[in-house]
This record gives C-alpha cells, structure tokens and sequence, in this order.
C-alpha cells in the first residue's frame, strides 16, 4: 500500500470545495509577511480557506510550556494542511522548539529547501545554482536524548531507523522524478559511523536501483559539504539526515544569498507544514519593511502541494518577474539593480500588478509539468533472526590505569562470561592499549562468552550466550563494588554483527 504525499497533478477547478488551510501569522514580522502573502493568494485566485490559529510566543507566555494549546492540534489535525509564519520561543525559560514539536508529533519527515541564485538582483558567487536539499527531519541526533553518565562524560543517542531512511530516501528520488531532477547526492559519514549512517548509505543504494533515470552518487558530509560550498552547480537534489540537513540546507541558502528569500515544505503522510526558513526578526516587527519572499515562496509550494500548480506557477512567475522589474525590500535593495526600495504590502502589490506574466531574465516556474504525484510505500518490516552475543558494561571508575581495572574485570568469575576488551572513548584501552591514550571516567568493558575466539584478523568470532548470563554478570559486579551506569546488548542480525569493534579491537 501505498501513501500519496505531494500531489502535482493540477486541479484547478474553482467550483471544488476550497482546501482548508491552518494559517499561524506568527510574532515578530510574521503578522506582515502573512498578510501579504495571503493577499497575494487571493489575488491569484487560489483555492483556499484560511482558518487561524495561535501559536508562537503569546501561548508559550501564557503558561502553556508546549507553545500550542489543545485546540490548535485540532484544528491541525483537521485541515491538514499549516501555512506558518515565523514564531518567537521565549529565551532563558527552557521552552522547547514548537518546530521541533510540530515536525516530530505530526510525523512532518521531509524538510524540503529549494534554493536557487537570483542574481544579479541578489548577490551570489554562484548565479547558476539550483540546488534542493532534502533533510530527514525527526530522528537522528534530533531524537534529544541525551544522558550525563559520568562527572566527565556526558551521551547524546544518534537514532537512525531503516523506517525513517527509507521514508526520506525514497521521497528524494521520487521529488527528482517529479520535478525533472537529473541526480540525487547521498551525504552521510560511514567511513566513521559504520552502523548508523552506514544504514542511510545502505537504504539509499538499495532504492537508487528502482530509479536507474536519476543519477546517484554518495559523498562523505565533510568533504561533500565543502564541495557543494564550492560548486553548487554541480549539485541537484541533496538528501542527508537530520543534523547534516540542517547545516547543508543552511550553507546552501547563504551561498545562494537569499537567507531571507528561501521556504521550506515540512512534508509528512498525512499532514504538510509550510514555511519561511528565517526568523520573526522582532528588531524590524510593525515597520512594513521585512521581506515576504521566504513565505511567499513557502505558500507556493503548498499550492502545488494540494494539486493548484497553475496559480502555484502563476504566483512564482509574477514574483521573479518583480524581482527583475527592481521592485525590491530594503534587504535586497541596491543601486545597480534596484528601481525602487518598496515596502512590505507595496513588494505583494507589485506581484499582485503582475499575474499573469513571465520573468525575462530567470527561468520560469513549471510546476505545473509535474509528472505524477509523490507516493511512499508503507514500511513492511522484515522477520530476521536475532542473536545475543554478549554485552558491553559501562562503569563509572575514577582510576586512570586501564591495566588496573582490566585486571580486576578479567578475575569476574560470572557464568562463562569473559571480559574480552575494555575500551575509553571508543579507543582500546585494555588488553595491549597504548599508555599515551587519555582516559576519562567513562570505561566500555565487553564481555563475551568464555568459548568465543579472539581473532587477531579483522573479524573476532562471538558465540550466543543468554540474557540470564548478563543479569548475573551485573550481580556480580555489583556486589564487587563496581559503578554500573548503563548496558548495551551486542546482537546480530541473519549472521550480521550488529554493534561496532572498539577502535584497536
């Protein structure tokens, strides 16, 4: 079964019942920049309802810690659809990112930033480029869960999931195929992080196959992220996980000169989230100055995301052609290119003059020619066979000679368990480390059954032990005074090791 996610075929018809959209005006500029920007709409003759909600600053001060009230989800959860300006979190009160909420609760997994350069009008090194970046957005290191462990150490968990990779990967080819797209970049680091980014690189290969049209290619995120800094033309589609998307989509707007200029689609299965990637910019609220573009640009794809691609084309057409005519805000306002330094409600009546015409200078909007419509197959888990192999013990130990404790674990006499390795940061430490390595508080001491080999090739051989083992290795840890602060369960998958050697191991 599959689920419909962004729709492009036009439907047009104004006669049809009009799609309700949840419209938050937002704090700071957002009231302005919304303003114009349904304005803009109605004068195009989109087909939508407006129904307001509250969200953003006002609600958080008003004792409610989430920032969005009990109602507002309804509202939400009814209409589907969410055009929002931006909000102000309040600071020094630890209030929680309603983005962050927003995009996690409604299971929004698809940040989607189109940039592309508009110059001459702004400024650019790059006035070829025409980049989309695709960023996973409710796992990863965004997950939040993070631990103190030790007085030196503290964990944050990098959550990656088959689930969440193949959602993401498969929503990039599928944009690619629907806008005419010609290549779709892998970033991710699995020459370090073998296991979790190594499963975004594995999925994106695996589903690459069913698009043998689109190029692909896979980049390491630190190199990658240098080159596309460097040569944005060189770059179509780019999709990556949650923490590389956020500083990627970010490099590539402020490379393209347009912070301000840019929207963002927050696209999940059942519900959509449209916005400007900046700011409330509460310094310039109320002075009819802020640019409306970055909403602007969010609004139209909404529009093509509920099918209405012509006035989604209609309205971007009409927006470049003002960029080109030197209409301009104060924040792109210059004396080689600009006619006139206009403001707010005067930049959407200068759009509004030009519906129905097409830039000169930049390419046209063709959403319109979209082929087809996004689709993404439910997630159908596979039955594998799990095995439990033995466990890594984390403990709290102030010492600093890993031959003393080594030592010490090694004499644990616990049911054909045998401390196979300690190690300190992710770096072996014990047996055979190396005296230079610098040890925190923080020891990963694993433990394998007394029958596994120890190889010295690259594969050490584990056999199966049970979970009552463990639980009678920490009694006895325990009761040998030995600070115990978490377990990890070292597993394989169908034969397939499921955990990560130590660093020497």
């Amino acid at each position: 079964m599959k689920s419909s996610v962004l729709h492009q075929k036009s439907n047009e018809n104004l006669n049809e019942t009009a799609v309700k959209v949840a419209v938050a005006k937002g704090d700071g500029i957002g009231p302005e920049i919304m303003d114009a920007t349904l304005k803009i709409l109605e004068a195009a003759g989109a087909n939508i309802e407006p129904e307001y909600i509250q969200l953003g600053e006002q609600v958080y001060l008003s004792g409610n810690s989430a920032g969005i009230a009990k109602e507002t989800w309804e509202i939400i959860n009814k209409n589907k659809i969410i055009l929002k300006a931006p909000i102000t979190t309040p600071q020094g009160k630890g209030y929680k990112s309603l983005n962050v909420t927003l995009r996690k609760s409604l299971g929004l997994f698809a940040n989607v930033r189109p940039v592309s350069a508009l110059y001459p009008y702004v400024e650019t090194n790059f006035p070829q480029m025409d980049v989309v970046v695709i960023r996973e957005n409710e796992e990863d290191l965004y997950a939040g869960i993070e631990h103190q462990q030790t007085q030196d150490v503290v964990q944050c968990l990098k959550l990656i999931t088959r689930p969440g990779c193949e959602k993401i990967v498969r929503y990039a080819f599928e944009y690619a195929r629907v806008y005419g797209r010609k290549k779709v970049t892998c970033m991710v680091k699995d020459n370090i992080m073998k296991l979790t980014d190594g499963l975004f690189h594995q999925v994106f290969d695996e589903i690459a196959t069913e698009y043998p049209e689109i190029q692909n290619e896979t980049q390491i995120i630190d190199i990658g992220a240098a080159r596309l800094a460097a040569n944005p033309e060189n770059y179509d589609v780019v999709v990556t996980s949650n923490l590389y998307g956020d500083i990627v989509s970010d490099i590539v707007a402020e490379i393209a000169g347009s912070v301000g200029m840019a929207g963002s689609a927050n696209i999940g299965t059942n519900v959509a989230m449209f916005e400007a990637i900046h700011g409330s910019a509460p310094d310039i609220a109320g002075q009819n100055i802020a640019n409306p573009s970055g909403l602007i640009n969010a609004a139209i794809s909404m529009l093509a995301h509920v099918g209405q691609t012509v006035i989604a084309d209609k309205i971007k057409n009409a927006w470049l052609a003002t960029i080109e005519a030197g209409f301009h805000t104060a924040d792109i306002y210059g004396e080689d290119n600009s006619v006139k330094k206009v403001s707010t409600s005067e930049f959407a009546d200068e759009i509004i003059s030009r519906l129905g015409e097409k830039p000169k200078h930049f390419v046209g909007s063709n959403m319109s020619k979209g082929k087809g419509k996004i689709e993404i197959p439910e997630y159908t888990r596979k039955s594998e066979n799990k095995v439990l192999l033995g466990v890594d013990v984390f403990i709290d130990w102030k010492g600093n000679d890993p031959e003393e404790i080594g030592q010490a674990l090694s004499k644990i006499n616990a049911f054909k368990l045998k401390l196979k390795m300690i190690t300190n940061r992710g770096v072996k430490v014990f047996p055979e480390g190396m005296k230079e390595t610098y040890c925190t508080d923080h020891w990963r001491c694993r433990f394998v059954a007394k029958s596994a080999e120890i190889n010295t090739g690259e594969a050490p051989v584990y056999t199966p032990i049970n979970f009552e083992q463990i639980v009678a290795l920490l009694s006895k840890l325990h009761t040998k005074g030995f600070d115990v602060i978490k377990t990890e369960n070292l597993y394989e998958f169908d034969g397939k090791r499921g955990f990560s050697l130590g660093q020497g191991e």
